[in-house]
């Protein structure tokens, strides 16, 4: 069974070798230096949104943006979800491949379950940024 997450799907579309080294070698690829100030502003906007989910409202910056919608309102559940080391799983029987990774937050419409994921960045968005994101983590 293969564990993919989507850090492990962009370090195949970067290096496949290093993907194949840390599937079946179990050789992880060295990391980067983690700057603290975007975990910092995670941590900021998880409980900023939290708020809000407890008085079961959106908050400002998405009441324009998103209709028919609320706030993910399991604690429990989402404590879980957002723990980098347990996360949320997708097993894909068929290809054998299980799917691995943590949210920052989800939306609830209707039975579905829309993922929130926070990005700090220093600079404005570009016109194509939503083009790059569906694989980015």
């Amino acid at each position: 069974m293969f564990k993919l997450s989507p850090s492990s799907i962009n370090l195949m579309l970067d290096c496949p070798r290093c993907l194949w080294l840390q599937i079946v070698k179990k050789i992880k690829r060295p990391e980067s230096i983690f700057p603290s100030l975007p975990s910092g502003m995670d941590k900021i906007l998880k409980e900023h949104f939290d708020r809000f989910m407890e008085k079961n409202q959106l908050p400002p910056e998405l009441k324009e943006q998103v209709k028919d919608c609320k706030l993910f309102n399991d604690k429990e559940k989402l404590k879980i979800w957002r723990n980098n080391l347990k996360g949320i799983e997708y097993k894909d029987e068929e290809n054998d491949v299980l799917l691995h990774g943590a949210v920052d937050n989800l939306l609830v419409k209707d039975k579905k379950l829309i993922v929130l994921d926070y990005k700090t960045r220093g600079f404005p968005l570009k016109e194509d940024t939503h083009e790059h994101y569906p694989r980015r983590e």
